[in-house]
């Protein structure tokens, strides 16, 4: 996609890590390969783009600010190491690591800089690991704070590569960007990147693409079906596999989106009903086998309730409860979804991105604006956030639980029948 790629000795060593190469076996798009087939690519490739990308964007900028060969090879190596910390399927992975150990992928990036061989390397060509780990979140306070925003930002590298990449492997046209011109334009001003005012166009064009890849593979219907079965199994599994206990670092290197799924299946319930559920959705997943959707409602966050929904998960398991006695079901049948984004991405304080420093050049020199997101014509219409609820069940259930899902929120006052 970027074709070739030169590495230096750094990159090489790390890259040739047994750490590093677990990379390879884990999907970048965890189940999106069950609705788009030919999304089989992984972390692995996606981190090596990253890191050729900062190398791309470090080149452009050699020539509008004081960016030294040094700083050139920690933003590669930044970037390179961005994802190093993804467990098996991901962000999949990732919300229930959440939800039982309040961790992130990015606790573990750092952890493994860190205290892993690749501390080791990072040192051995004379560079400090902490330094790295920070600025691969771009959280590093050292550093500029343009060099923050190329490897974590709302205009970082990272979502460069994944939008390219995802929109080629799924086949989906709406992630195709001109990144290169948008790097191009990239100009430093108090620090902080800022864009060529020629170049807006493209800067719009990134940010509707990765609007649309959201609405098109991120949060499809059936890819979130995936995610949410192989979810509850992971949780459900989780007391007896201890798959995001992280204390022991080396046990969990050892997991990969084939690995975790075979662990999953081979499952031994022996009367225990969670066991017994995490193993039939992890077959239901192999197999696919999936849950279906009987509601979905995109939201723009009026609604008092529906934000409470979306934000706490006792009145999400409270409504399962009161739909799944509608039905005459299990309310562990009953699935409930609420995938949400910042429609414009986080800058690398992980705050809104909220304005963009635009660069005006003329013969007599150049001037900066700083303009509001909202008064950008194109992006201002879809700032805010990207939310969606979803009810989900297994087929054999599907007619049932659609009617009582219907019967909840169709009635008059359903706000007021879960307690507050």
């Amino acid at each position: 996609m970027h074709g070739y790629i030169h590495i230096t000795d750094v990159e090489k060593e790390i890259i040739d890590t047994p750490i590093f190469q677990r990379l390879r076996r884990i999907r970048q798009l965890a189940g999106a390969n069950l609705t788009y087939p030919s999304a089989q690519h992984t972390r692995f490739e996606h981190s090596l783009g990253t890191m050729y990308l900062a190398g791309l964007t470090s080149t452009s900028l050699i020539s509008k600010t004081q960016i030294t060969d040094e700083d050139v090879q920690e933003l590669r190596l930044s970037a390179l190491l961005h994802d190093i910390g993804h467990g098996p399927f991901s962000h999949l992975f990732e919300e229930a690591l959440t939800e039982k150990r309040n961790l992130t992928h990015e606790d573990i990036t750092q952890r493994i800089i860190k205290e892993t061989e690749i501390k080791d390397l990072i040192e051995k060509y004379g560079f400090n690991s902490r330094d790295i780990s920070e600025l691969s979140l771009g959280l590093s306070l050292k550093r500029a704070k343009f060099m923050n925003e190329i490897v974590a930002g709302g205009l970082s590298v990272d979502i460069m590569d994944y939008l390219l990449r995802d929109s080629y492997f799924t086949g989906v046209e709406y992630g195709k960007v001109d990144v290169h011109r948008l790097i191009d334009s990239f100009e430093i001003f108090d620090g902080k990147l800022a864009i060529d005012q020629a170049a807006l166009y493209a800067f719009e064009a990134f940010n509707i693409a990765r609007y649309e890849m959201f609405k098109a593979v991120y949060f499809h219907r059936t890819v979130r079906a995936t995610q949410a079965m192989l979810i509850r199994s992971i949780t459900l599994a989780d007391d007896k596999l201890k798959l995001t206990d992280i204390s022991n670092l080396k046990r969990f290197l050892q997991l990969t989106d084939e690995v975790t799924l075979e662990k999953l299946i081979d499952l031994d319930p022996s009367g225990n009903k969670e066991l017994y559920q995490a193993k039939q959705l992890a077959i239901g997943y192999r197999d696919r086998k999936l849950i279906k959707c009987v509601f979905e409602k995109i939201v723009h966050r009026k609604d008092r309730f529906i934000e409470r929904i979306l934000n706490q998960k006792g009145i999400r398991d409270k409504i399962s409860i009161e739909i799944a006695d509608e039905a005459g079901v299990n309310p562990d049948l009953i699935f409930f979804d609420v995938p949400t984004t910042p429609s414009v991405p986080y800058t690398s304080s992980r705050q809104s991105l909220s304005s963009i420093t635009l660069v005006h050049k003329t013969s007599g020199g150049a001037s900066y604006e700083t303009v509001p997101i909202e008064d950008l014509a194109l992006v201002g219409a879809i700032i805010g956030y990207m939310d969606i609820i979803r009810i989900y069940t297994h087929a054999e259930y599907r007619l049932k639980v659609e009617k009582a899902v219907e019967a909840f929120f169709g009635r008059e006052g359903y706000s007021t029948k879960v307690s507050m």
